[in-house]
């Protein structure tokens, strides 16, 4: 299936249907018009799959899906228009120029924890590209992949974008074909097996991936704020399910004892005395997950660190937010990405001792700091390496479309969003036009002294070599 797949897309592809910039506009509009009419079915499948709540799922997925589709639309004519750039002195007279070209065929694979907008994100990006596409949409959250497999067909042109469910099976047969890009949301440990796979066809990847996002929590700050920021960025977000989600806080050992209150107060507000029933925290994906995360918390060496919550309900697939302080940094909490609702708090003498903590460790996708300190933000911006950050707050930067979002280093490799999601799909060709004038003698064999000195002077940018040079000079015997 899935090669047959393949085959037919590079055959629409070849046949340029999806270059015209009315096509591309087209399907876009259609993807507009899709989360319109569909957004209650969309929202069920979202609750389905993880109990998201209408708000959570309306906020952190359908509403920035719909945004992304009209930001693209409305920029879509400038991006895809060539871009002059300047010509050299070395190539007069001439004319410059990038053209964007779309890269033909790509292969999305999405995740599970925001299974509608991770989907739909890069494949409005490689519309707008002008490609043909294949999305795989995560088989953990199968609701949403049956909605994607039934809509789509619906709305688009099916002829150019494909929906292929599946899970590990599928998903291996179709890194087995040639694709132009794979882009792939998810962990770093199959994102080395995607990129293993796109090597064989030497196919250039996007790696979307995760890690171990701080928080550096300053003593100078309006702490309530923060930490309604902090929380709502943590828990708010699918439940600590997120990729840019708080993994750890750094804070002072003398402001940590505060710090936790606060919490401790901001999460009985948001999500009352028993957090188990709120219907304001999304469930764990699946009883895997949950495991995972409840074997986090019953290490002897982290169970007694627990300073709030820590309760579970498996029948619900629930976990309480918990935070926890001074967790030994060798325990499985401390080294793998978090990835659900648990919070553990380091502490520090020197809030600046944070940085060189944060820079031990590999490179996150996101990096957060809550301060008033003019220096230590500058110092926080200058010397973490991470995919984004954020200063006093917490995952707003993915909102903003004129910023790329992406990971580096071991948290991912390419960026999109906006016009970052063209580009991720695009081929940057570089355009070069001159016509039969401007003919210089210097420029061919045999090489004198004489047109030595006057190729050197074009090279250095001598206006006086490039005048010679178009007067003919050395004079040429014929």
């Amino acid at each position: 299936m899935a090669e047959g797949v393949a085959r037919e897309l590079r055959a629409s592809f070849a046949a340029g249907r999806t270059r015209p910039a009315e096509w591309r506009a087209a399907q876009l509009r259609a993807l507009v018009r899709m989360i319109e009419e569909k957004e209650a079915d969309i929202s069920d499948a979202l609750h389905a799959d993880l109990a998201k709540t209408h708000m959570e799922s309306y906020l952190h997925e359908i509403s920035l899906a719909k945004s992304a589709c009209k930001f693209a639309l409305k920029g879509l004519k400038n991006w895809a228009k060539p871009e002059k750039v300047p010509s050299a002195i070395t190539t007069f007279p001439s004319t410059a120029q990038i053209v964007s070209e779309p890269l033909g065929v790509v292969l999305i694979i999405s995740a599970w924890n925001y299974p509608f907008l991770l989907s739909i994100d890069p494949v409005i990006g490689a519309i707008a590209a002008g490609n043909a596409v294949v999305l795989k949409p995560s088989e953990i959250a199968p609701t949403t992949s049956s909605l994607f497999a039934k809509l789509l067909p619906e709305y688009v042109d099916n002829s150019c974008i494909k929906v292929v469910e599946g899970g590990v099976l599928e998903t291996t047969v179709l890194l087995e074909q040639k694709w132009d890009k794979i882009f792939y949301t998810g962990s770093g440990t199959v994102g080395r097996i995607v990129m293993a796979a796109a090597a064989k066809h030497l196919t250039p990847v996007a790696l979307e991936l995760g890690g171990k996002c701080p928080v550096i929590v300053d003593s100078d700050i309006d702490l309530h704020v923060a930490v309604k920021r902090i929380a709502v960025g943590k828990w708010g977000c699918n439940n600590g399910q997120a990729c840019i989600a708080p993994d750890y806080i750094i804070t002072t050992k003398s402001f940590a004892p505060e710090l936790v209150d606060s919490l401790k107060r901001v999460l009985e507000r948001f999500y009352g005395k028993d957090p188990l029933q709120s219907a304001d925290l999304s469930r764990i994906v699946n009883s895997n997950h949950f495991h995972r995360l409840t074997n986090l918390i019953e290490d002897k060496k982290v169970a007694d660190k627990i300073v709030y919550g820590g309760e579970t309900d498996e029948k619900q697939l629930k976990i309480a937010p918990t935070v926890l302080l001074d967790v030994p940094l060798d325990t499985a909490l401390m080294t793998g990405e978090i990835f659900g609702p648990l919070l553990p708090i380091v502490t520090v003498e020197k809030i600046e001792e944070s940085i060189d903590f944060i820079n031990s460790k590999t490179k996150p996708l996101a990096a957060y700091l809550f301060t008033k300190n003019k220096k230590l933000q500058d110092e926080f911006v200058a010397n973490v390496p991470a995919g984004g950050m954020l200063v006093n707050d917490i995952a707003l930067h993915l909102t903003n479309p004129h910023l790329p979002f992406g990971g580096v280093g071991d948290s991912g490799m390419g960026s999109y969003h906006g016009k970052f999601s063209f580009d991720c799909f695009s081929h940057k060709k570089a355009v070069l036009i001159r016509g039969f004038g401007g003919e210089a003698t210097a420029r061919y064999p045999p090489y004198t002294q004489e047109k030595q000195k006057i190729l050197r002077g074009l090279i250095n940018g001598s206006f006086i070599a490039l005048i010679l040079a178009l007067l003919g000079f050395p004079r040429e015997k014929r």
